[in-house]
């Protein structure tokens, strides 16, 4: 990589660790502590959230009929999702010692913590533990393949890829034989940066 790629690289986390630090005072002013992956509000919050919480009985008799319709929809994607979470969890499980990547930790990513939030409803708690699982799956998923992808075949595409992973810089340019052959010879380092909140 370039010089210049290399500056811009470390620019862009430098600017995701100070966004990430913003989101960290933001979240001071909401008055909670993490004590052993439980999230524990102060009691004057947790009495404003509770006042502020919906009822399950009205919220589902205010839901329009289509959105009722197609809760079976997006509820049945579960088993997909609990399959993939099992055999991405034993591939990187048999797998990655043999080659020597580093796994991804799972419960970097799945974080389920929504059920503590005094202001939601059994609905919207099941609701929030869904999305939260889907979309920490997908970001497992997805960290798992670029690690492989890492290992592999670390080329970067000829034409522009949207929301690339965050290996993606680190690969060769398209048509860059030499670098290739370096990575790949390469032991690749995987920092392991836990995610505020997540301990």
């Amino acid at each position: 990589m370039t010089e210049t790629a290399n500056r811009l690289i470390a620019r862009i986390r430098d600017l995701e660790d100070q966004l990430e630090a913003e989101f960290a005072r933001r979240r001071a002013d909401f008055r909670f502590r993490v004590e052993k992956h439980r999230v524990i509000f102060e009691e004057a919050v947790m009495r404003r959230q509770q006042a502020l919480k919906q009822r399950l009985w009205p919220y589902v008799r205010g839901a329009r009929p289509l959105v009722i319709l197609t809760a079976p929809v997006i509820y049945s994607i579960i088993l997909p999702f609990v399959l993939l979470d099992l055999f991405v969890t034993i591939y990187q499980a048999v797998c990655f010692p043999v080659y020597g990547i580093a796994k991804a930790r799972r419960r970097d990513y799945i974080i389920l913590d929504h059920q503590h939030l005094a202001y939601l409803n059994g609905l919207e708690k099941l609701n929030c533990a869904y999305c939260s699982y889907a979309n920490g799956l997908i970001a497992y998923v997805r960290e798992i393949a670029a690690r492989t992808e890492r290992h592999w075949c670390p080329i970067k595409h000829a034409r522009r890829m949207q929301g690339p992973h965050p290996h993606y810089p680190e690969f060769a340019e398209y048509g860059d034989a030499e670098t290739y052959r370096k990575i790949i010879a390469q032991k690749p380092s995987y920092p392991e940066k836990t995610p505020p909140g997540a301990d």
